[in-house]
């Protein structure tokens, strides 16, 4: 089930927070009969410079998002477990943007294309309806625009530490005869605070949109490039030394990547005045993402004739299509639709050196080792049905079902042949009830099969070191069950939910060397917790966020795994019991704030969250921390009918030396990847109408 219509916050009342991902049809939070959570434009407004999504999902209960403060990389971010094994990039999670998908067929997504900024709100669901998605389909994350409702400019300039330094330019308009325009650019630059951190981000979309009396219909486009250094993990010993280095092997070897993406989406959405047929909505999508990253691999170890080099190199093209409609009558809404999706990956790698000692260069493009063609498709179709049981009754039940295609064929073949293909189908049912015992009391309960597919990346390598497609892999597939409870009362907000899954043939790491990672079925997982989220207005001027989670994400079965380098067969065992790496057990966010007319608004924030195992055998784990941070922000009005505002943030207000996140399995040892010191922002942001 994909993403339903944006529908305006004015459409709703004005104490409810409105909904379009998971149900039908719009609705309010409270009535929603699964854990879902919004982030508002006035928190994103608030949060930072708006560079990285981990500014405000952090305070998402049942999510990890962490900030690896490496460009190079994105985001690493899980829910519930599902996506914790990412090395790079997000995967086990569905990620959107206005209904459009940036996550890929093969389940690899990425949020750094995400325009923050133009954001109106950020919802993100957890648990069995995130099943309705499709392939890799652990948790949801959408990204809704603004509307336009008027014609304005904005200028914003952000100076932080470690030579942050941002500029953005937008505006849109209102053109008349049912036309709007927005359109944004911006540009940004940072140095990091470790040596080998520098990146530059620029960004720039567009929306036009046109309203009828009966038609809606927007096109979309967005450009990103981003190249970026790569300062690498530490180990434990360096880790210790302190915070600010960076392991040599990137110096060396100028570890760094290239990224650029376009992408161009169109959406139509049409309201019928008579009969069931309620509305129809056709949207379709394409785009190109470009990528070369430069690795810190020995000379040595690409000698190995089958090692595809130090230099990963790849063109892809992606596209898709959906069309849906949804039916309604007196006590039941229906949805239903089709979507297909495909990439198209033509794949390069090269040796990174050029010439031998002592007159060998590191860290640049040499001779060609790898050329391949990628390929992912996806094929879905899909039904989900709410009905009004009673006054206090609500159900709700869907179907997804689904082809996976996977394929690489190789046209570098004095190496041998690499190529393959794998296909995979794939049922994903749900079901949900809620009923409302008292008003402003709502209880909900869900339950789904998930599937999650390997990746292209994950099916390039077979782990006894031999070529070919690693066809030995397959799917891992998930039941999912959840009971909740959401409470209104008031000045007083509160969520607390459930949750069980239980996976069989999760995908794991077999091998990790080289450059080269390969992976395995390792058998059964169980991911049991409970969430919490609540908010709470004292007073007019005061209001206070809490959200609490506690995660167990263990291994059920005994495996092997490789426990050093070089290693083609897994020797090392895995204990049913051991802790998924990448997960921790506890994490909460606290936030209180005070607002006034004359003072502007002051917060401050707490975050804490507990140890992590950096590697499947739990021989290490990064220690658990909190960090505080204060904000302050402040409008100003102008004459002209312009207005100034100022935002003023400390983040780890006391310095806390942490681990921000870890490179699960890395074989190297370089598992650690540490958190920011102490850094300031000064945002100026500057918005009038013509």
């Amino acid at each position: 089930m994909p993403l339903a219509w944006a529908m305006t916050l004015a459409h709703a009342q004005p104490t409810q927070t409105v909904v379009v991902t998971g149900s039908v049809v719009e609705r309010a939070v409270q009535d929603a009969p699964y854990a879902i959570t919004v982030v508002e434009r006035d928190t994103l407004q608030s949060a930072g410079p708006l560079v990285n999504a981990s500014e405000v999902l952090q305070r998402v209960p049942g999510l990890v998002a962490n900030n690896r403060s490496n460009f190079a990389q994105d985001l690493q971010i899980s829910a519930r477990g599902f996506g914790a094994r990412a090395g790079f990039g997000v995967r086990g999670l569905r990620l959107y943007a206005d209904g459009l998908p940036a996550t890929g067929p093969d389940g690899q997504g990425q949020v750094s294309q995400f325009d923050l900024a133009g954001a109106q709100r950020i919802e993100v669901l957890r648990g069995p309806f995130s099943a309705l998605y499709g392939n890799s389909s652990g948790g949801v994350i959408a990204l809704v625009s603004a509307p336009v409702t008027h014609s304005a400019w904005q200028a914003d300039v952000d100076i932080g530490s470690f030579g942050l330094r941002q500029g953005r330019l937008s505006g849109q308009a209102v053109l008349g005869e049912g036309l709007d325009l927005r359109a944004s650019v911006s540009e940004l630059q940072i140095d990091g605070f470790r040596p080998q951190s520098a990146a530059r981000k620029r960004q720039a979309g567009g929306r036009l949109g046109w309203r009828g009396a009966r038609d809606e219909v927007w096109v979309n486009l967005g450009h990103l490039a981003q190249p970026a250094d790569d300062p690498l993990g530490l180990s434990r010993e360096q880790f210790e030394l302190g915070p600010d280095q960076t392991t040599a092997n990137a110096l060396l070897y100028d570890t760094r990547k290239d990224l650029s993406q376009t992408q161009a989406g169109l959406s139509w959405r049409h309201r019928f005045d008579d009969g069931a047929l309620r509305e129809t909505r056709l949207s379709a999508f394409s785009g190109r993402r470009s990528v070369t990253q430069w690795l810190a691999i020995a000379p040595g170890t690409q000698g190995n004739p089958r090692h595809g080099g130090g230099v990963i190199d790849f063109d892809r093209r992606y596209d898709g299509a959906e069309l849906r409609a949804r039916w309604g009558w007196d006590s039941l809404d229906l949805l239903a639709g089709v979507a297909l999706e495909r990439q198209r990956d033509d794949r390069r790698g090269y040796e990174n050196f050029s010439g031998t000692a002592p007159d060998q260069a590191l860290g640049v493009t040499g001779a060609l080792r790898r050329d391949e063609l990628n390929r992912a498709e996806t094929r879905d179709v899909y039904l989900q049905a709410e009905w009004a049981l009673a006054p206090a009754w609500f159900a709700t039940a869907g179907l997804r079902h689904g082809t996976v295609d996977l394929s690489a064929a190789d046209a570098y073949l004095s190496n041998g042949d690499d190529s393959g293909a794998l296909d995979f189908r794939y049922t994903n049912p749900v079901l949900g009830l809620r009923w409302q015992p008292a008003p402003g009391w709502n209880l909900h309960l869900g339950a789904a099969r998930g599937f999650e597919s390997p990746t292209l990346g994950e099916l390039a390598y077979r782990a006894d070191g031999s070529g070919g497609f690693n066809t030995g892999l397959q799917a891992q597939t998930s039941r999912q069950l959840e009971l909740g409870a959401k409470w209104r009362s008031g000045a007083l907000a509160l969520d607390a939910t459930l949750f069980e899954a239980r996976t069989d043939d999760e995908i794991g790491v077999a091998t990790n060397a080289g450059g080269r990672s390969a992976f395995q079925n390792v058998g059964r997982t169980l991911r049991r917790g409970l969430e919490l989220g609540s908010s709470w207005r004292p007073a007019p001027a005061w209001e206070a966020r809490l959200s609490a989670s506690w995660l167990d994400a263990t291994y059920r079965d005994n495996f092997l795994t490789c426990a050093g380098i070089p290693c083609t067969t897994p020797t090392a065992t895995v204990d049913a019991g051991n802790r998924i790496a990448g997960t921790p057990r506890e994490s909460a966010f606290a936030e209180l704030a005070w607002r006034d007319a004359a003072w502007g608004e002051t917060g401050l924030e707490w975050r804490a969250v507990g140890r992590v195992a950096v590697n499947d055998r739990n021989t290490d784990f990064a220690g658990g921390y909190a960090t505080a941070a204060l904000r302050w922000r402040k409008a100003y009005a102008l004459p002209a009918g312009m207005q100034l505002e100022w935002l003023l943030r400390i983040d780890n207000l006391f310095d806390r030396h942490h681990v921000g996140s870890v490179i699960v399995n890395d074989a190297n040892g370089r598992f650690f990847e540490p958190g920011a010191p102490r850094s300031g922002l000064v945002a100026l942001r500057l918005s009038g109408r013509p």
